[in-house]
């Protein structure tokens, strides 16, 4: 399956030069600038006008209104599935997706450090897939410009999380100079901001491609090998060869 991937595009979407085709469209978050009802309409429109025929969004810290008019906002939101600590089946794939991020300033799914986080990332179930979060884990594609200094910004206890599951891929955003691919194992971590730095949507959306399981049955796959062990055996002659 081809995901295709962007982030934070904060209601810039019709700028971005090129969205390439897939199966699924995620977006990690910051799809709005200000965060109202008229940025999610247009937001909406254009999302009725791609290709992909799954399209999946979590909210970050600038969607306001999925935070203050949660229903007004899933109700406006016709072109896509939207997960808040929710997941989400797509042809064998399990997607899980959630919004927050450590408390910085005053924005929205904003938690503290520490337990309140923990039990948010508690929520994601073991089987999950797919990791959609508008944050980064601590340490990958987290590095952020504070004053003169930089800074590793990203959730320790979401890298904990993480660390425990046995994920294909975890797609985030927030962190706009964090742009890339980076990885945990077999884990694919991608930081798919499409504002850079300067808010300028520049950078190109990523895509991966993300096979399912092959679920086996393992007792009927016995019980298969066990009747063709049964089945009488065909006598051969030798000189029929």
């Amino acid at each position: 399956m081809k995901l295709v991937c962007i982030s934070d595009t904060h209601s810039m979407h019709r700028r971005i030069p090129e969205i390439p085709e897939g199966d699924v469209l995620i977006h990690s978050g910051d799809c709005l600038g200000a965060g109202t009802l008229d940025n999610l309409e247009d937001l909406n429109d254009w999302l009725g006008t791609l290709p992909h025929r799954h399209k999946i969004i979590i909210a970050g810290n600038h969607d306001w209104v999925f935070q203050e008019a949660p229903d007004l906002a899933r109700d406006l939101l016709t072109n896509a599935t939207y997960l808040e600590d929710s997941g989400v089946e797509i042809e064998g794939l399990r997607f899980w997706g959630s919004p927050w991020t450590p408390t910085f300033m005053d924005w929205a799914f904003m938690l503290d450090r520490g337990e309140a986080l923990h039990e948010k990332w508690e929520l994601i179930p073991d089987n999950t897939d797919v990791l959609i979060t508008h944050g980064p884990p601590k340490g990958f594609g987290d590095e952020a410009s504070l004053g003169f200094q930089c800074q590793n910004v990203g959730c320790d206890q979401l890298l904990d999380r993480i660390q425990q599951l046995a994920l294909k891929a975890h797609i985030f955003g927030h962190i706009h100079e964090g742009y890339g691919e980076y990885s945990l194992g077999k884990t694919r971590l991608i930081n798919a901001s499409t504002c850079t730095v300067r808010y300028q949507p520049d950078n190109a959306p990523v895509v991966l491609e993300v096979f399912a399981n092959s679920h086996v049955d393992e007792e009927a796959l016995a019980n298969r090998i066990t009747e063709r062990l049964d089945e009488p055996s065909i006598p051969v002659d030798l000189d029929d060869l």
